[in-house]
């Protein structure tokens, strides 16, 4: 594991690298038994996983809510990395919260919360709505509904990060709703891993999201903004 990690530019020292491998054994685990991931391959968990979720954002300082979070990615691997990171996660499903609950209580990461809701509802709930410093998502859905989701919890000032594969289309499509939302695009950073492209997209919330959004009942999917 060490050698992939630093083979991307990411020096870890031992005890992060144990807490790794004490992930990896766990996704692994329950993956048998939960559909967690369809990535099973060892090395290909440790580049597709690990490394996708740390390269380029390893030096985020604050809170943290990573919405969708299935089996913790980027979040956890953000948090294992950089421990004083103040980490929320959102997952509306019930056994990928169990086995996010697991992965924090074996690897002992503190200041991480877990919250087993839908992002549209939470959002709309007291000190979560535009109240984190930065807001991440990566393989949850298109940037035009991920936006509706995630730019709520924002602060004004912060920053909703989208990590993306091939991000052009997604990009021009969501022009719309990151307006619409209170954001503006940033910055893309672009870079290839495992011969695949990959964005990770920077979107900066300039002023407060209408109290309209999101609209829930499915309709950040079925009509984008």
């Amino acid at each position: 594991m060490e050698k992939i990690f630093e083979k991307n530019g990411i020096k870890l020292n031992k005890e992060k690298l144990e807490k790794f491998e004490k992930y990896y054994s766990l996704l692994v685990d329950y993956n048998q038994k939960f559909n967690i991931t369809a990535i099973t391959e060892r090395e290909e968990i440790i580049v597709k996983h690990f490394v996708d979720s740390i390269l380029n954002v390893d030096k985020l300082k604050g809170k943290l809510l990573d919405v969708g979070s299935g089996g913790g990615f980027p979040a956890l691997p953000l948090k294992i990395v950089n421990e004083n990171l103040s980490v929320s996660l959102v997952e509306s499903t019930g056994k990928k919260c169990e086995f996010l609950r697991e992965v924090v209580k074996n690897l002992c990461l503190e200041n991480v919360d877990i919250f087993c809701e839908r992002a549209e509802e939470l959002s709309r709930k007291e000190g979560f709505r535009e109240s984190y410093d930065f807001v991440s998502a990566r393989a949850v859905a298109r940037l035009n509904t991920l936006c509706e989701y995630c730019i709520p919890f924002v602060k004004v000032g912060g920053k909703f990060i989208a990590f993306k594969g091939d991000y052009n289309e997604e990009l021009k499509e969501a022009e719309n709703a990151i307006k619409v939302l209170g954001g503006e695009i940033e910055k893309v950073e672009e870079f290839t891993l495992a011969g695949a492209k990959r964005g990770i997209i920077y979107i900066k919330k300039i002023k407060n999201t209408p109290e309209k959004y999101p609209r829930g009942r499915g309709k950040e999917r079925k009509c984008p903004l």
